[in-house]
């Protein structure tokens, strides 16, 4: 279905109107692309945002969302540069891979062309690697060493969290650029589409934060997903594409175990709560 209606926008890429079918099209297709793109970014603000008071929170989560569609629209409207950055940079000899001819179908072996692009995928995806092992460091040794006075929180910063965040807003919002660009020329589907997107995550930070907080099960499985894309953006940035179809199913598959895991132990609970009683 992605593959139809990427080819129907692709039709007439330079004369595409907005409100024509093909527009609307394109603008439906993409706000689901780009709230699936940001997924991974809510739940990365959420876990941040999560070390801090509760109070600041909330502020934190919406100003996280708020950089990434602004950092979007930006780069939307530089799109010209974006393109750009996957031109290759420099090779890495010791890294190849095959590209066909599409007139004669001979098989060449040439080294990796590292390009903008794969550079801040790599230091987005270990980045990301890194901070969700850290964190789930802290979550399973329950490093309690560093804690602000009387609320059990380690002292973290909004200034560090949102440094954080808006270095991951970079790497994800590429990502979404490109796939944006991709589809169609119009500028204001494009925007319309981030900034739909962008609301619809703020509207649902605030339940996916108190959620995955709640239930610490889901934190370490959330935190697990994060490595998992962080593996997913080096591997592109080195030219190994991994299907992502693949992946999220598999992430998917193991967050209903875990949300079946958390129903049969409410249901354990309230067996014993009306036992004892």
């Amino acid at each position: 279905m992605e593959s139809f209606l990427l080819a129907v926008v692709e039709v007439a890429p330079e004369t595409v109107a907005f409100w024509s079918m093909t527009g609307l099209i394109a603008l439906g297709t993409l706000t689901m692309l780009e709230i699936v793109l940001g997924i991974d970014n809510v739940i990365f603000i959420a876990i941040l945002s999560g070390r801090l008071p509760e109070e600041q929170q909330a502020r934190t989560r919406t100003i996280g969302l708020l950089g990434a569609m602004i950092m979007r629209l930006v780069l939307l409207a530089l799109a010209w540069l974006v393109m750009k950055l996957q031109k290759p940079l420099f090779e890495l000899p010791f890294l190849t891979e095959q590209v066909t001819n599409p007139e004669t179908h001979e098989v060449t072996t040439i080294p990796i062309g590292i390009s903008g692009k794969d550079l801040l995928l790599l230091v987005g995806g270990l980045f990301l690697i890194a901070k969700a092992t850290y964190e789930i460091h802290h979550l399973v040794e329950n490093n309690n060493h560093e804690k602000s006075d009387g609320v059990g929180k380690k002292v973290v910063t909004v200034a560090a969290v949102l440094t954080q965040v808006l270095l991951l807003d970079l790497v994800f919002s590429l990502d979404s650029v490109i796939t944006a660009v991709g589809m169609t020329s119009n500028y204001w589907i494009m925007a319309t589409a981030v900034i739909i997107a962008v609301t619809v995550m703020m509207v649902f930070a605030g339940p996916i934060a108190r959620f995955v907080e709640k239930h610490p099960s889901l934190k370490t499985l959330a935190l697990a997903f994060l490595v998992l894309i962080g593996v997913l953006l080096v591997a592109d940035g080195l030219h190994q594409h991994l299907s992502r179809g693949y992946v999220y199913f598999a992430m998917a598959f193991a967050l209903g175990v875990e949300l079946i895991n958390l129903k049969a132990g409410a249901r354990r609970k309230v067996a014993r709560a009306s036992h004892s009683a």
